[in-house]
């Protein structure tokens, strides 16, 4: 099921969104729809990254452990490289 939705968009953006379209040989309403949804798309992906994030901040806080930056650079220094070395594993921090 679809809805309709009524946007009003300044003449300048209308006319920069025709032309777009009429390049990416699609209709305007097509375009509209495919970078709404790639917006949408976007925002998704940078929610699960922000819920990522706060849920290995949460185990670093809750077991002390980490994996300290010379080691997790020098791991991927060398996955650059081609190499396949193994996984820097996480650890308390010594004070």
């Amino acid at each position: 099921m679809s809805t309709t939705t009524t946007i009003r968009l300044p003449e300048e953006l209308t006319a920069r969104i025709a032309s777009a379209a009429e390049r990416a040989g699609k209709t305007t309403h097509s375009f509209i729809l495919e970078a709404i949804t790639e917006k949408a798309e976007i925002e998704e992906q940078r929610a699960g990254f922000d819920a990522e994030a706060d849920a290995r901040f949460t185990k670093i806080v809750a077991t002390g452990k980490t994996i300290p930056w010379s080691e997790m650079r020098q791991y991927l220094e060398a996955r650059l490289a081609g190499q396949q070395p193994p996984r820097p594993v996480a650890k308390k921090k010594r004070d």
